[in-house]
């Protein structure tokens, strides 16, 4: 669930291991002729039986390294989104998805994740570049996220972004 701001997201987590790739949340053999529900229907289905049908929209996946590995293919984000993931936290990222994502108003965060189960819940402060799982005293620091990254996220994604700032005019 997104609170008040957009730079504040708070969601329960949903946990994938390592070296996830673009085809499990995406698969090729959906595309084309297949609509993006049915697709985020099927995501994840070969290394977490019943994902999609346990995510819940708001939820934050929390994964091991190299998310989002394999491809470009940019259905992998629009499928995220589909389903109203908030974001995504994993020590690393395909460069590629790491870009899409973003792109499509995805939050995609690096951060050590060990630890951090199913059972618990986020607070990630994009602002302030901090994330915590609430329950804990623990607030740990995020890398920066550069201002226009952020304001291309509060805005949807990139396409939204420049419509509404055409000249890259990022605001303050």
């Amino acid at each position: 669930m997104l609170e008040a701001s957009t730079d504040i997201l708070r969601g329960p987590c949903f946990v994938l291991g390592d070296d996830v790739n673009t085809d499990l949340n995406c698969s090729g053999k959906y595309l084309p002729g297949k609509d993006e529900a049915y697709i985020a229907a099927q995501a994840f289905e070969a290394i977490s039986p019943g994902f999609a049908q346990r995510f819940q929209p708001g939820g934050i996946i929390v994964a091991g390294k190299h998310f989002g590995i394999n491809s470009s293919r940019e259905q992998a984000a629009h499928i995220l989104r589909r389903m109203g993931v908030a974001a995504i936290v994993a020590p690393s990222f395909g460069r590629q998805f790491f870009r899409n994502a973003i792109n499509n108003g995805l939050s995609v965060l690096e951060w050590n994740t060990a630890g951090v189960t199913a059972s618990d819940t986020l607070l990630i402060d994009l602002h302030a570049n901090s994330l915590q799982v609430v329950g804990s005293p623990t607030v740990h620091a995020l890398s920066v996220m550069p201002p226009a990254i952020r304001a291309i996220l509060r805005e949807g994604g990139l396409i939204p972004f420049l419509r509404k700032y055409p000249d890259w005019e990022v605001p303050a």
